[in-house]
């Protein structure tokens, strides 16, 4: 299989995609049907919800680096599995409380922090499972595809959601989440173990020693760092969007619905449009495609009708994905293989454990200053962040050799073994860390001439 879906021809990851599709699209409906179901017990409480957020993603914050621990000592495989069925019983005790009109709102609070504790050890392990599953070859495609199939679902699941809330109520729409878990694990253990690409598992993986990886690494420190101001800030839809739905725009469950399904339909389209890449993206695809991400948010924020919020939510969404999936691809193809779930924790750790923050202090705006403060204030947050890493980057280029992503063919790849360090300035040839560098072997193998949060938060 050749184009945009060769990753596919993999038969691991086939399974893993299918099951995927309809598990996050299960996540998806329940996270429309919880915000709902705040909203509607709270009498449109921004700050309950932002509670609760923070709640789902506080454990991200606090444990994702644990996670990535336990992602390179042990099987990843096995990990996923355990991870899925854990959270499927969650949503099931959850459900039966909705149908049964026992449910309060500590019972949603409770429920999202369970599933936020499994999120901090699934995310990590999912994220360079990847890698495992097709290669180092087909991992850009394979990463892309993976943010097309999040991004699908993320556009079928709150479109059923809204038909299914207004239907039946949110109780089943949890329900039909707990079944859809179910996908995933069937489809992992369906898979065939000797045809993954696994490195020998690293029995004393220390958290530490991932972090100075990175820290060694200023190609990594930068967007790492603007995702990091770009999550804070800019990543919170979950909250952002149901509030400007109801509070601003006063629509039912299937409006807000359509109005999540655009937002997802854009970032479906940067998914496909990444799956194009085949090598590690040049440090200006991360930054510049961040700039164009805080414009578009913050002109949505301002919005003056619902058919320009879809719109313009729609191009926000686009933005969003493809500057994620930027960052990723040049933190995951730049990072040694031995430390990938270390640094791919930190990715998490950053893009969603920033989320509590971010959900409280959005839920702050929103009540003091309504629904599209929070658009606006992430927006231009997140445009100050990215014109001083476009400075950063700048002023590095000019005091250091030039930076091997962005030479060869012209597109920001690179020519020879992806991840290694960029060349040291003459002037400095024995730097620290250009020593590190020179001695850690080469994270990817290009075959070729050289970039899911929702912030699929759950990405």
């Amino acid at each position: 299989m050749t184009g945009p879906f060769r990753s596919l021809a993999v038969r691991n990851f086939r399974l893993f995609a299918a099951g995927q599709v309809v598990s996050v699209a299960g996540t998806w409906m329940m996270i429309v049907a919880q915000d709902w179901l705040v909203l509607a017990l709270t009498d449109d409480s921004a700050g309950a919800l932002g509670v609760v957020t923070a709640l789902q993603f506080a454990p991200l914050l606090l444990l994702t680096l644990f996670g990535g621990r336990l992602a390179d000592r042990h099987d990843k495989r096995l990990l996923l599995t355990v991870a899925n069925a854990i959270s499927a019983v969650l949503a099931l005790v959850l459900a039966v409380l909705v149908l049964s009109g026992a449910v309060r709102l500590w019972h949603i609070g409770l429920f999202a922090l369970g599933l936020g504790v499994v999120n901090a050890v699934e995310v990590p392990a999912r994220v360079s499972f990847v890698s495992e599953m097709v290669g180092a070859e087909l991992l850009p495609n394979a990463s892309a595809l993976s943010a097309a199939y999040f991004s699908t679902a993320r556009v079928v699941g709150p479109a059923l959601a809204g038909l299914m809330i207004a239907a039946l109520g949110t109780g089943w729409v949890m329900l039909l989440n707990a079944a859809s878990y179910l996908a995933t694990v069937v489809a992992l253990r369906m898979m065939r173990p000797q045809e993954l690409h696994r490195s020998a598992p690293e029995s004393r993986a220390r958290i530490v020693d991932g972090l100075r990886h990175v820290l060694a690494r200023p190609d990594l420190v930068l967007p790492l760092a603007l995702l990091a101001v770009v999550g804070l800030c800019g990543l919170n839809f979950q909250l952002t969007l149901p509030l400007l739905a109801k509070t601003v725009f006063g629509a039912d469950a299937d409006a807000f619905g359509l109005l999540t399904t655009a937002f997802a339909a854009g970032s479906l389209v940067a998914a496909l449009v990444t799956t194009a890449r085949r090598g590690r993206p040049s440090g200006r695809t991360v930054v510049v495609s961040a700039l164009l991400f805080g414009v578009l948010e913050t002109v949505a924020g301002w919005s003056p009708g619902f058919m320009a919020a879809m719109v313009l939510l729609s191009l926000t969404g686009f933005a969003s994905i493809y500057f994620v999936q930027a960052a990723n691809h040049r933190i995951q193809l730049g990072s040694d293989p031995r430390y990938r779930g270390r640094v791919m924790a930190l990715y998490t750790l950053i893009v969603q454990g920033s989320t509590p923050l971010g959900a409280l202090g959005t839920g702050w705006l929103a009540e003091r200053f309504g629904a599209r403060s929070g658009l606006v204030v992430g927006g231009l947050m997140s445009l100050l962040a990215a014109v001083a890493a476009l400075l950063v980057e700048r002023a590095t280029a000019k005091d250091a050799a030039p930076d091997p992503d962005a030479a060869g063919n012209g597109n920001g790849s690179r020519t020879g073994p992806a991840g290694t360090a960029p060349r040291p300035p003459p002037e400095a040839p024995d730097a620290p860390e250009a020593r590190e560098a020179r001695e850690a072997p080469a994270a990817v193998e290009l075959t070729e001439p050289p970039d899911p949060r929702e912030r699929d938060r759950t990405v």
